[in-house]
Parts: C-alpha cells; sequence; structure tokens
C-alpha cells in the first residue's frame, strides 16, 4: 500500500486520528523474538524460515514459532521525507508453516501514549498508526495483496493495481490479526493462509515481490519501509524487494460454502393520500454462495438466490441542478470478489448495474502472464444509463435480462499490457453489446502511453425507444488514447477521447456521448527537507477543449491549483479554472474558485471541507447563475469505541430574480464499536431543498419545499467478511408543500444471517 499518491487523490480514504494513552499493565515488546533471528541485508531476498508449528495470534510474540522468523528491519523514511533513516525502531519478522504465512511487527515508540489506534470497522483505520504488508505473489509488478492491521488489530485489506493505478479496499479476505500496546510502543500479529493468495502452483520455490510497511501519523504522516522508494519511478510494484520460500507450496482446493439467510418485513403508506400503514408481507429467502479455490491461480465463484440487500446506507449525494447519473459504487461481495480483472481504462464494466439476480456464476485466472476473467449473471429488473450529450437518464426495462463480460490481458515487457474486453446484456427485444481492446506501453519508467478502443451495438425495445426518443438501432465506437509522464518533479499528460453518439455500454458507467476531447496538462512539485516547515508544494493545471460530431464547442477550459501538504497533516488545495461551455445551443462564460482543506488539530479530531465559487449554468431553466458549494466534514474519535462522522453539502445558485434554490444535505454516523467483531450504528440522512418556483420555467413535478429524512439503526457481529450476522431498523420520511410536517413513509426490520463452511 504505497499511500502516497497526491493527497487530492487520498482524502476520502483518510479517517481521523488520535493519541491513545497505554492502557496495559505491562510491556507487549518484551516478549518479541530474540535479535539472534536471522538478519537480512536489503539487497537479498527476504528468505522466509519453513517450521512445523503454528502460532497463537494474540498480540504477545511468546509463541516458540517466532524463534526460528527472520528479522527484517525498516530502514527508510520514504514519505515526507525521502529515504532518511526514520526517528523510530520497527522490526518485521517472517516465518511459515506450509499453510499460512505469519509476520509479525515490533513497533518501537518513545512516546507510546501518542499512538493512534482505536476500534473500529473493517477497512477505516487509515489513519491511525498501523502496519501492514504487500504482496506481489507473481512477481510481474503488476498487481498485489495488501494486508495492514492497527495496534489494536482492526484489519485493512487491499488489491493493489499498478496497471491502472488504483487500490481497491473494498476486497475482504479471510485472516487473522491481533495488536497489543506495551510500554515501549506496540505489537502486532498477522497470521495470513496461502489459500486467499493466488500465486504460481508448481514452483519447487516461490519468489514474491515484498514491502513491509509501517505508517505513524504524528504532526506528519510518516511512511516507513524496508525498501527505499525513488521519487522518480513512475511504478510502486517495480521497486519492491523479494521474498523467498514456501518450496512446494500448493494453496489446495480453497472450498468455501456460505449458505445465507435473510428476513425482513416492511411497511409503507401515502401521507399526501391520508393513507393508513399498509402492511407489507414478510419476507424469508434462503441462498448459497460457494468459492472454489480450483487452483493456485484459478477461482470459480457462484451464487444461487442470492441477498443483495444493502446492508448499510450509501453515503447520500445531492441531486439538484445535475443533468448526469450519479455514481454509487458496488458493494456486494459477489461482485467484488477479483473486481479488479475486469477493469480497464475507462469503467465499462459497473456491476451495480445488475440489481436483482437469481444466480451468478464468475471464473477468474492468472497463470504466466495471461489474466483470464468471465462472469454469467441474470438480472430480474433491467436499468441502465441512457447517455447523450448534455444529460443521461436512467433506463428501466422490465425483463430479465442475461449479463456476460469476458476480460482478456496479456502482460508483457516491464510493465506493458494488451487486452480484450467483451460485455453482453440480453432480454427479449432488447440487446447490448460491447467489444474492445486496450493496451498499455510503458516506454521507461518515467513514460507511458496507454489505448483503448471500443464498438458497441444496441437493440432497443419498443418500450425504451418511446420512453427516451431512441432509434430501435444503435451501433458506435469510443477510444481513448493517453501518454503520461510522471518523475521525481515534473509530470506531464495529453490525452484524446471520442465517443460517438450512439455508443452505450449497460453494463458499464459511461453517462456522455456524442463528443470528442483532447486535454493537455502540466505539474511540478517541491519536495520539503526535515528542517522545513512545509512537506511538499505542487503547481498544476491543464487545459482541454471538447466537441461535439458536428464540430460544435460544447467546452473549452483552463484551469490551475496549488497544493501544499504540511504541519498536523494540513492538506490545501486552492485554485480556478475559467471556461466556455455549451448548454442548449447558447454559450456560457464562467470562472470559478476552489478551496479544498484538510487537518488534525487534535488527536482524534479531523476537520474537512471543500468551498467552491463562482458561474454556473441553471440548467432546469438554461440561464447564467452564480453558486456556491460549502461541503465540510468532521470525524471524532469519543474515546476509543465511539466514533461521529457528519458530512454536509451546501448548495445556493442565484438568477436574475433572486435565489433560484437552498440545498443542504447532512450524512451523520454514529458508531460504537464493542470490539473487532461488534458494532452498532446509527446513521441520519437529512435532505432539504427551498426553491422559488416563480423563478422556474416549469414547475411540473417541483415543489417550493422538499425535505426528506431516512434513519437506519443497525447492529453487526462478524467473525470474519462471510460469517456475519445483521439486525435493523430503518425508515424514510418526507415534507413536501402537500404535508404541513415531516410524515414517515417506510420503515422495515431486516435480518441478515451466513455462515461460512471451510470443508477440509
Amino acid at each position: 500500500m504505497h499511500l502516497f499518491l497526491p493527497a487530492r487523490r487520498q482524502l476520502g480514504r483518510l479517517a481521523l486520528v488520535s493519541a491513545l494513552s497505554s492502557l496495559f499493565c505491562h510491556s507487549a515488546l518484551a516478549a518479541a523474538p530474540v535479535t539472534e533471528s536471522p538478519l537480512v541485508v536489503r539487497g537479498d531476498n527476504i528468505a522466509v524460515p519453513h517450521v512445523e508449528r503454528s502460532a497463537v495470534i494474540d498480540g504477545v510474540l511468546d509463541d516458540g514459532i517466532w524463534d526460528s522468523a527472520t528479522r527484517v528491519p525498516l530502514n527508510y523514511e520514504t514519505r515526507p521525507r525521502e529515504n532518511v533513516p526514520p526517528t523510530v525502531t520497527t522490526d518485521a519478522y517472517l516465518v511459515e508453516d506450509g499453510r499460512t504465512l505469519y509476520i509479525a511487527f515490533v513497533a518501537s515508540d518513545p512516546r507510546p501514549e501518542e499512538i493512534r489506534a482505536f476500534m473500529r470497522g473493517r477497512d477505516s483505520a487509515y489513519a491511525d498508526d498501523f502496519v501492514g504488508v504487500t504482496l506481489d505473489t507473481f512477481n510481474d509488478q503488476r498487481r498485489a495483496f495488501e494486508f495492514f492491521a492497527n495496534p489494536l488489530g482492526v484489519q485493512m485489506d487491499l488489491i493493489n493495481d499498478d496497471v491502472n493505478g488504483n487500490e481497491d479496499d473494498s476486497w475482504n479476505a479471510t485472516w487473522d490479526s491481533a495488536g497489543e500496546i506495551g510500554e515501549d510502543g506496540y505489537v502486532v500479529e498477522m497470521a495470513i493462509p496461502l489459500n486467499i493468495l493466488r500465486f504460481q502452483g508448481g514452483l519447487k520455490t516461490q519468489v514474491w515481490g515484498v514491502d513491509l510497511l509501517r505508517f505513524r501519523p504524528r504532526k506528519d504522516r510518516e511512511r516507513i519501509s524496508n525498501n527505499p522508494l525513488d521519487r522518480d519511478r513512475s511504478c510502486y510494484l517495480c521497486q519492491l524487494g523479494k521474498l523467498e520460500g514456501f518450496r512446494s507450496a500448493e494453496p489446495g482446493r480453497n472450498l468455501e460454502i456460505v449458505p445465507t439467510t435473510t428476513a425482513s418485513r416492511s411497511e409503507s403508506r401515502d401521507p399526501e393520500a391520508g393513507e393508513d400503514w399498509q402492511n407489507g408481507d414478510g419476507n424469508t429467502e434462503m441462498g448459497v454462495d460457494m468459492r472454489w479455490g480450483i487452483s493456485a491461480n484459478s477461482t470459480l465463484n457462484a451464487t444461487l438466490n442470492p441477498d443483495f440487500s444493502q446492508v448499510e446506507a450509501d453515503v447520500a449525494q445531492l441531486d439538484v441542478n445535475t443533468n448526469f447519473s450519479l455514481f454509487y459504487p458496488e458493494r456486494r461481495p459477489f461482485f467484488l470478489d477479483s473486481a479488479d480483472y475486469f477493469e480497464t481504462f475507462l469503467p465499462i464494466v459497473h456491476t451495480r448495474n445488475i440489481g436483482s439476480p437469481d444466480y451468478g456464476v464468475k471464473f477468474t485466472s492468472k497463470a504466466d502472464n495471461n489474466t483470464t476473467g468471465v462472469f454469467v449473471a441474470d438480472d430480474q429488473q433491467t436499468n441502465f444509463v441512457v447517455p447523450g450529450v448534455e444529460s443521461s437518464d436512467i433506463a428501466n426495462y422490465d425483463s430479465t435480462s442475461q449479463n456476460a463480460v469476458v476480460r482478456y490481458r496479456r502482460d508483457f515487457g516491464q510493465g506493458s499490457t494488451v487486452g480484450a474486453l467483451v460485455t453482453s446484456r440480453s432480454a427479449e427485444d432488447y440487446l447490448n453489446q460491447v467489444y474492445g481492446v486496450d493496451g498499455k506501453y510503458r516506454l521507461n519508467e518515467n513514460d507511458s502511453l496507454e489505448a483503448q478502443l471500443l464498438a458497441s451495438k444496441s437493440e432497443n425495445p419498443q418500450q425504451v425507444q418511446d420512453d427516451y426518443e431512441l432509434a430501435a438501432t444503435q451501433s458506435d465506437t469510443a477510444g481513448q488514447l493517453r501518454y503520461r509522464h510522471n518523475s521525481r518533479n515534473w509530470s506531464w499528460k495529453i490525452a484524446h477521447q471520442q465517443f460517438g453518439k450512439d455508443f452505450r455500454s449497460d453494463l458499464g458507467f459511461i453517462t456522455q456521448v456524442g463528443y470528442q476531447k483532447s486535454v493537455a496538462g502540466l505539474g511540478h512539485t517541491w519536495h520539503g527537507e526535515r528542517d522545513n516547515w512545509w512537506n511538499r508544494i505542487e503547481m498544476y493545471g491543464d487545459w482541454d477543449i471538447t466537441h461535439d460530431e458536428d464540430g460544435r464547442l460544447l467546452e473549452r477550459e483552463l484551469e490551475g491549483y496549488v497544493f501544499l501538504e504540511g504541519p498536523l497533516q494540513l492538506h490545501v488545495e486552492f485554485g480556478g479554472l475559467t471556461r466556455v461551455q455549451d448548454f442548449a445551443g447558447e454559450l456560457y462564460d464562467q470562472q470559478l474558485l476552489s478551496l479544498y482543506s484538510e487537518f488534525r488539530p487534535l488527536p482524534g479530531l479531523y476537520f474537512g471541507a471543500y468551498t467552491r465559487v463562482g458561474d454556473a449554468i441553471d440548467y432546469d431553466n438554461n440561464r447564467a447563475g452564480d453558486m456556491v458549494q460549502f461541503d465540510p466534514k468532521i470525524t471524532w474519535n469519543i474515546g476509543r469505541h465511539l466514533e461521529a462522522r457528519l458530512r454536509h453539502n451546501y448548495r445556493t445558485l442565484d438568477v436574475d430574480g433572486g435565489r433560484l434554490f437552498t440545498a443542504n444535505l447532512t450524512d451523520l454516523r454514529l458508531s460504537y464499536q464493542f470490539n473487532n467483531r461488534s458494532a452498532l450504528r446509527l446513521t441520519l440522512q437529512h435532505a432539504d431543498i427551498e426553491r422559488d418556483l416563480a423563478l422556474y420555467l416549469d414547475t411540473e413535478d417541483l415543489s417550493q419545499q422538499n425535505r426528506s429524512l431516512g434513519s437506519q439503526l443497525l447492529y453487526s457481529y462478524k467473525v470474519n467478511p462471510q460469517t456475519v450476522f445483521f439486525l435493523g431498523y430503518s425508515d424514510q420520511a418526507l415534507d413536501n408543500d402537500a404535508l404541513d410536517r415531516m410524515e414517515k413513509t417506510d420503515r422495515s426490520v431486516f435480518l441478515k444471517l451466513s455462515y461460512a463452511w471451510l470443508p477440509d
């Protein structure tokens, strides 16, 4: 996990931080392995010893297995300083027993009372102290597994896709971790089963890329590693050290069967019509998921009558004065497993489009330089994005569809790839298919060329033709070409995109078509020294121009920004843009300024805010306006177990005649994490939109005031990512011009129980 990308890419992923006093009466570090363990010098492969015994994962290194472990010191601070000796000592210990890789971290700290660690949910402790490992198990510098844990054992696991430049923490594996804070620092133990990893089978000895990491947030957020990091190289996995061992390792059949039971009961009413509550029928369903590791590098997933209900509420988004569809991420386990196998440079596969499947089958494989992914699933309700030049819609076709994706990629050279993709969605009188090829050629360690070419064909049923004014058949092409340069101090890019007006990707998330866009961008970075008060300053900007297929100007834009990283984990980004934008045949001149800032003034307290002011377009009435956007967010750890997260969105738009609308959206989440398995969460989402109807040309379906309030109370108990218990209640209320107060419209209770059965 490099987590050293420009902060503007990470801001949504960093949680709050806090100080934690030493609460244990004994020192966990006192039970560290003996220092006579083999020491591996950097530059040599890290030899992982094999033993015939296991360890109890409890955060205390008193098992005999650690006497045989290889010791690896973490001797480099790579962020914010550049490959300097760290201010604290960290040692990692590695050993394996043929079925499990054991890793322990002994993280010394001269001020243990400042160690930041909280009980949190999975994949949410990125702002804490934490340690972990990156494993490139195919040693091909393209894809890696990442495992991290904070000093209390809270887990984070990710897939690092170095080809597309993504780190995805939606992948959840079953492994074990524990931590203990002592008088001199903390210890974390990890047990990573080999059968959750993919690697080349049939080898006498495995050689994997490895990065052992410690993150230490204080005034700065220090990244400490066993490997130096060359900032003049644009790849991460190509800089990993090597781990060697696991003689004749095979992960076995790795069979996991997960039966699931869900039960719910809902009630609804229409308060505008004066209805009483209508009792909904109780609903109980059973399903089963299966995951089979056919070999060391091939996996088969299958699901029957799956439960794809959204247990946890999405982060609320404002849908006012927008002309393109909002994006919501995938959260369902069947689709998340090995999702990176289907990724390309453009979002051609977005499985959340498959809303209500009865079955699904997925096969993924990585053999030598070849990566293959195939999945098929049905969908009882077919919904898809209908893209356009200036706006998009969501089509609802009441028919069961069959959905399939085939993805193949061939790796060659140092970080280069070539691949192909086919997607298909079909139902009675309906078809959408996309065919494409893509590739990335890495010219050297700083420069790369990426390309993707796509073609689609669609057959639209009469209902879709009538509702969205589409032809009976459509076919078109799309593509992207991009050249990028990234070095220590300079970055630049040139890119071109083109989407035909009849191109559709109904299994993806393409919201705009019928345009061609060219972009050129340039950036420069200054890196601070240890005696500087700042850590990094970056200036960057780009120019782009967009035309429709007839050559009509849609947008011409010039923007520039300055980014600063400083004390108290301060991130500030200030900039602006000037552009000409066309909408409905009118050209609008726009100038906007924006400011993003975030910092942590106290341990356990985080503030962030995004502000944007300037010219805007009133899309409902096709005229110019002045907009204000203010999006603050606060996270506060109230003690070790209780966390409060508050997000707010504020929007105004002023036009000739007055204020068109004021919109407020609040998302509040209170979580009490009893331990690493058990938690209680309250979610409240409140929206309030006030409009001046006298300023609208068309007031049909509009109210002067629209308010809504959604709430959810959820208890969860998770033994592992697949063995879970959920019990919850949710309701929804609204208020508009037809009502004189907030009235509840829906309420439900629900239960979910699943159990991961692992046959011997």
